[in-house]
């Protein structure tokens, strides 16, 4: 809902201390050194204690915060949490200026910032510096996202601990402008950079193109999400990266010891990978919360999260192999599933659920994944069928660990493939869903389509699971290798994977060491092996240090935590060392910085300002739309996914999604439909705007058959732009019907799609298995036909016949 006011914005009309941010990206490779300054200007006439609730990476590494009032400078230090809280309150108590930094105890990423005590007339900068592992994505482009958003979190009734309090506002009311600038450096060319966001030139720093800077165009609203695609040339080679510890830590410490960082990408043998199971119990769970029923993105489209997950499952359904099980949950404030237990796939059980996804709208209430999850681990595994968890969710939940510990706990019986939809989606969330449960994350936000980035998932659920990983190390006699990182439970084909070890030990000058990974592929053991120099590498300072810092606080955090959220107060203790020795937050730690200034106190009653958080309104909770700026993005294929007109097997039209809101009678909507005549009260953002045609692709998806064949009838015909008279009179006598509907099909697919390939990819390949099984003599023939009906030049070799 539209909220008017927030913390800082009271009835005099009062300023937002919070003037601008200011952030500056390092990318060396694939790791991200990210450094925000955030300045601070108290223009009311009492001092005032500003609080910033504000997002950051799930898996960033918080490692600096400082403050700067005039000429003096405060470096904050990382104390235990409540001690840090004890020190800032007596800070304030006593009159001085004081800075609080903490990680919500719910989800890691989540901060709040306190600026306490900052006198009339005074500013203030905040410089914070945090390292991440940037993500590999399906186009093997490299992903930073600096979040804008930070959606207020959907906290159970029952769980532990105070939820965070955030005051958001209309997008275009935030009041803080955000400069960005970023340089990028690799041992390979940099290609390109890509945005959500308008970018300046990008411009090449040497002429091998291993080095390039690259700037947020001017004017840019802090409104969105700020997401950056980084392209390198031949970005699949393994790495090791050794770096030198502190000269003033001890040795034997972690901070002490050189670290090493392996990035490995298994290459699996084409034989294997080409294969595609035809097994496997595949749960969809979908967020059906209000929140779904947002825009996909902070621009004109109208497609909402919710119409959008539809379409993606109407792809999914017809992409599932034959022989196979599945079941569908949705949640909100409760759950609810299409069938009480997982059904054989077959034409009668996709086409029950297929009518029962038509109906389901953002409307059930707040966004419980808890229960439904409980549930799911409840039912026993159906023996020869690989459990695979699909998660749909805009990520919106306050109980984020108490969630990913319970798929943690269950990793042993199933793979969980998860998606984080829209703006603002918890990466926290979502990242440590996949993890956990052994899969694959996916985001979709901007202008992405959702429905490539599932069937990438789908792909990598479909290939044999690979079992049994071993990580072995050969190092110099004298010296050893700790590793940090939780052992590897999953390996994709092209996706990294990260290792991070501790080295203790001397080894001369021209030492090597090497890493072999050993797997279990489909039956086969294969193994990939890694060799590299120990000389630690020079100018890294200590990113791969507070990066392995990070990945031992979490794994050390998910350790011991029940279902309860309680922690052993042994692992406690040891997450609160390894925080304060390399000055890493984690949940049990905070950043502390007092300014002890000249001991003069700070006159006048202390009032507290929330700054808020960019928020997008993209229901209709009031009588009016709200229309975003477009965003200029990368296209991912020509065919645009249509607000929701999902048909089932009698072919009827949608119902319409979401509540509505009641409105007089004069305010009240008509809009006339020759195929559902709706009276609408109230609408919702797929609703409200004129009727648009739907995708051709998802017309054509949708009269699939589960064996993968279609049927020749008119919906065929208007799907392939024909009328029925050309598709009955051109088929070929001697064929029949269903073979010539389903070549007619492929043809078009590889005719007019080819851009949207890894949508229609495994649905294509269950289809051209189909016609194979049929041992037809005339599929030469057909496919000649089928080109001249439709104007293609296809290949029988290219459809896979």
């Amino acid at each position: 809902m539209m909220e008017h006011c927030c913390g800082l914005l009271t009835a005099k009309k009062e300023p937002v201390p919070l003037k601008s941010v200011e952030v500056e990206l390092e990318v060396r490779d694939h790791v991200a050194t990210v450094v925000s300054t955030l300045t601070y200007e108290n223009k009311e006439d009492k001092p005032i204690e500003a609080v910033f609730v504000f997002p950051l990476p799930g898996d960033a590494a918080v490692c600096h915060f400082s403050a700067t009032i005039g000429q003096t400078q405060i470096v904050a230090e990382v104390k235990e949490k409540q001690e840090a809280r004890e020190d800032y309150d007596d800070a304030l108590s006593s009159g001085q200026q004081a800075f609080l930094l903490e990680e919500s105890e719910q989800s890691p990423d989540i901060f709040s910032l306190s600026v306490g005590s900052l006198p009339p007339g005074e500013s203030a900068s905040i410089r914070l510096e945090y390292v991440t592992e940037l993500a590999v994505q399906a186009d093997d482009g490299l992903r930073f996202c600096l979040p804008a958003v930070l959606n207020p979190r959907y906290q159970p009734q029952g769980s532990k601990g105070a939820s965070v309090q955030v005051t958001s506002v209309p997008a275009s009311l935030v009041p803080y402008s955000l400069s960005f600038s970023a340089r990028v450096s690799s041992p390979r060319p940099v290609s390109k950079v890509e945005s959500n966001c308008s970018l300046d030139p990008l411009q090449y720093l040497n002429t091998e193109q291993t080095q390039a800077t690259v700037k947020l165009a001017s004017g840019h609203k802090f409104d969105r999400d700020v997401e950056v695609l980084i392209y390198y040339k031949d970005a699949h080679q393994p790495t090791a990266v050794v770096e030198a510890g502190q000269a003033s830590a001890k040795p034997g410490s972690l901070m002490g010891d050189p670290v090493v960082m392996l990035s490995l990408y298994p290459e699996f043998p084409k034989a294997v990978m080409s294969s595609v199971a035809s097994c496997g119990e595949f749960v969809l769970l979908l967020d059906r919360s209000g929140s779904m029923d947002s825009r996909m993105n902070n621009s004109e489209c109208r497609e909402t999260r919710i119409s959008s997950a539809r379409d993606t499952l109407l792809l999914l359904l017809k992409s599932l192999p034959m022989g196979c099980y599945f079941n569908i949950y949705s949640f909100g404030s409760d759950y609810e599933h299409i069938f009480p237990e997982s059904v054989e796939y077959s034409q009668m059980t996709m086409e029950t659920a297929l009518e029962k996804v038509e109906q389901m709208g953002a409307d059930l209430g707040g966004t419980q994944i808890l229960k439904p999850l409980k549930h799911i681990y409840s039912k026993s595994c159906i023996p020869g069928q690989p459990r695979q968890l699909f998660v749909f969710t805009d990520g919106e939940v306050g109980n984020t660990k108490e969630v990913i510990s319970l798929v943690k706990k269950n990793s042993g019986s199933h793979r969980c493939f998860s998606f984080g939809i829209g703006e603002g989606a918890s990466s926290a969330l979502v990242n440590g869903l996949a993890k956990e449960g052994g899969g694959h994350a996916q985001f979709i936000t901007g202008t992405d389509r959702m429905q490539p980035k599932v069937m990438q998932s789908l792909r990598f659920a479909l290939q044999p699971a690979v079992e049994d990983v071993s990580v072995t190390w050969d190092l110099p006699k004298g010296v050893s290798a700790t590793v940090l990182s939780p052992p590897i439970t999953a390996l994709f084909q092209g996706q990294r994977s990260l290792v991070y070890a501790q080295l203790t030990g001397q080894s001369s000058e021209a030492a090597e060491g090497g890493v072999t990974v050993k797997y279990s592929l489909a039956g086969h053991p294969s193994q990939s092996q890694l060799h590299f120099a120990l000389r630690p590498a020079e100018d890294t300072g200590l990113t791969v240090h507070r990066l392995a810092a990070r990945t031992l606080i979490r794994s050390l955090e998910m350790e011991k935590s029940d279902l309860t959220g309680q922690h052993d107060d042994g692992v406690k203790k040891k997450v609160v060392e390894v925080s304060v020795q390399s000055g890493v937050s984690s949940a049990f730690t905070a950043f502390i910085a007092v300014n002890k200034g000249d001991g003069k106190a700070i006159q006048g009653p202390l009032v507290r300002r929330d700054v808020p958080t960019g928020r997008f309104t993209m229901t209709c909770s009031t009588p009016h739309l709200i229309v975003c700026r477009a965003m200029p993005m990368r296209s991912h294929g020509a065919s645009r996914s249509q607000p929701h007109l999902l048909k089932g097997k009698m072919g009827k039209p949608a119902k319409p999604h979401g509540k509505q809101m009641q409105l007089s009678e004069p305010q009240r909507m008509t809009k006339k439909s020759s195929d559902a005549g709706l009276r609408l009260k109230g609408c919702s953002v797929d609703m409200c705007l004129p009727e648009q045609t739907r995708d051709p692709l998802l017309q054509l998806v949708s009269l699939q058959k589960a064996s993968g064949c279609w049927v020749l009838d008119p919906d065929l015909a208007a799907a392939l732009g024909k009328t029925s008279e050309e598709v009955e009179n051109t088929k070929p006598a001697s064929v029949f019907r269903e073979l010539w509907a389903t070549i007619l099909a492929l043809i078009w697919l590889h005719g007019f799609k080819k851009d949207a390939q890894e949508e229609w990819e495994l649905l294509a390949m269950k289809a051209a298995s189909w016609v194979r099984a049929q041992k037809a003599a005339c599929v030469a023939e057909c496919v000649e036909a089928g080109n001249d009906v439709l104007g293609c030049y296809v290949q029988k070799g290219d459809l896979g016949l």
